[in-house]
């Protein structure tokens, strides 16, 4: 009975781990006509944060920062998962690398 009870507190504890990022911790990017939508994300300072960057387009994308040291191909219809920060307060740039000029946007990190 004490082995049930153990494995039960594991698995309750393995399930609370998972989650581990709250719906406030995850920042939904979309990749269209080569621009991000929203146009510019503010995260909490401090915060290590999930980005889900889903690529609408045809071709592939590169989400890119020098700023905040990011950098990951997201294929055509497809999405991906980007770790980003914990980040001191202040403003970051991330774009597309293939399409750099159209694609520029801003992270602000309160």
């Amino acid at each position: 009975m004490n082995r049930f009870a153990f494995g039960f507190a594991l698995a309750l504890l393995g399930a609370s781990a998972t989650s581990a990022f709250a719906a406030d911790d995850v920042v939904n990017l979309t990749l269209k006509n080569h621009k991000f939508s929203p146009d510019g994300v503010t995260i909490p300072a401090g915060k290590k944060v999930k980005f889900v960057v889903k690529n609408l387009d045809a071709t592939p994308a590169e989400f890119e920062s020098d700023d905040f040291k990011a950098e990951k191909v997201v294929p055509a219809g497809k999405s991906v998962e980007i770790l980003v920060g914990p980040l001191n307060a202040g403003t970051y740039e991330f774009h597309d690398e293939y399409h750099e000029a159209q694609s520029k946007t801003h992270l602000t990190v309160k």
